[in-house]
């Protein structure tokens, strides 16, 4: 039996009434001519947190080389003053 690949505009607008109008899983398949299955994991997708869109990626990259450069300044300021503490606590000793 050949596979059926389904676009993911057919998936929405599969999923749409069940998640939004309440219509129950059977009922969709059985109008849409598939098995509940399969309709029924399409609706546990949709309820999943999806993957960042490509402009979030992007600024989730920008934010995280700030914050990697600030986090190297911020090692190199705290070794600079460890050395100064040490170098004065030997002249005062």
């Amino acid at each position: 039996m050949k596979r059926t690949h389904y676009s993911a505009e057919f998936k929405a607008e599969a999923v749409k009434p069940v998640v939004e109008k309440g219509h129950s899983v059977v009922d969709v398949a059985k109008r849409l001519g598939f098995g509940e299955g399969l309709l029924y994991h399409w609706v546990r997708l949709s309820r999943l947190p999806q993957e960042p869109v490509l402009d979030d990626m992007k600024s989730i990259r920008e934010e995280n080389a700030r914050l990697r450069a600030e986090l190297k300044r911020t090692t190199e300021e705290r070794d600079i003053l460890k050395k100064a503490t040490a170098y004065f606590a030997k002249q005062q000793g």
